[in-house]
């Protein structure tokens, strides 16, 4: 037998489905981020999933009230599924951002969510379009539904490009590593 060590087979590789625990990339978000879109936006999602499930007919006359049914028993069923659908999204968006986002301090799950929301913001301006150019820009003929649909899609998208653009997060300071991206 020789002196010699025989080389050692290499270590087996972790399994595919086997999960890095990798350090996550925290933030120091400022309270204007944490009450808009931890508390505010959410609460305001839920009330919009209200309308749309629980009075329907309320939420068609504001949406447009030259084309709602004159009563609520006169709503379409497909009308009021649709609507109770959209409530179901609205719901969605709130649990998107009062508890997947308040669950993470990771900046690349906060980006990825707002990054998400922001284009479903252009979506929902451009839902509004069969109402007229108007309805971005007249201010003075919007009703509560309008409020919700127009200024406060506009704040919602302002504060989320606000975000993705850093503006207000702390920075890593020259001592300190950036996170890797993976």
């Amino acid at each position: 037998m020789s002196t010699q060590q025989r080389p050692q087979p290499a270590k087996a590789a972790a399994a595919p489905y086997a999960v890095a625990r990798l350090p996550t990339a925290t933030i120091g978000l400022p309270v204007t981020y944490r009450l808009f879109f931890l508390l505010f936006e959410p609460l305001s999602a839920l009330a919009g999933a209200y309308f749309a499930h629980f009075a329907q007919h309320d939420y068609l006359t504001l949406t447009d009230a030259a084309s709602a049914p004159a009563s609520a028993v006169e709503i379409p069923r497909a009308t009021a599924v649709v609507l109770s659908q959209l409530a179901n999204l609205y719901l969605l968006f709130a649990i998107n951002e009062a508890l997947v986002l308040r669950s993470t301090a990771d900046l690349r799950v906060w980006k990825t969510v707002l990054s998400g929301l922001l284009l479903a913001d252009f979506g929902h301006l451009y839902a509004l379009r069969p109402l007229g150019l108007d309805v971005y820009w007249r201010a003075d003929r919007w009703n509560a539904m309008d409020m919700g649909n127009v200024p406060f899609v506009y704040l919602g998208a302002c504060m989320r490009m606000a975000f993705l653009a850093g503006i207000g997060l702390a920075r890593p300071s020259r001592g300190q590593a950036k996170p890797k991206k993976n």
